[in-house]
């Protein structure tokens, strides 16, 4: 059986670019949770993603992050992907 681990990465992005980044780690296929929060660290949404739901939630979910996108200028977008651990 696979062992994995998990690894948290944060990324920093303008509004403009949010919408990219976060469809680019969504289609990735490893990253198990996305949390984007303002740049006071104030949580706005963080999307649990599993391989079954990536196809039904990209959509509604990048529009959202589109009209947030709009109101706020700076972003960090905090990512936990699996990863394959080397024995």
């Amino acid at each position: 059986m696979p062992d994995f681990k998990v690894v948290y990465e944060e990324f920093k992005v303008r509004g403009k670019e949010l919408v990219d980044k976060v469809g680019e780690l969504i289609r990735e296929g490893n990253v198990r949770r996305i949390i984007v929060k303002d740049e006071k660290g104030n949580t706005f949404v963080e999307i649990p993603l599993t391989v079954a739901t990536v196809g039904v939630v990209a959509a509604p979910v990048l529009a959202a992050l589109g009209t947030i996108a709009a109101l706020i200028a700076h972003f960090t977008i905090g990512v936990e992907k699996s990863k394959r651990r080397r024995r």
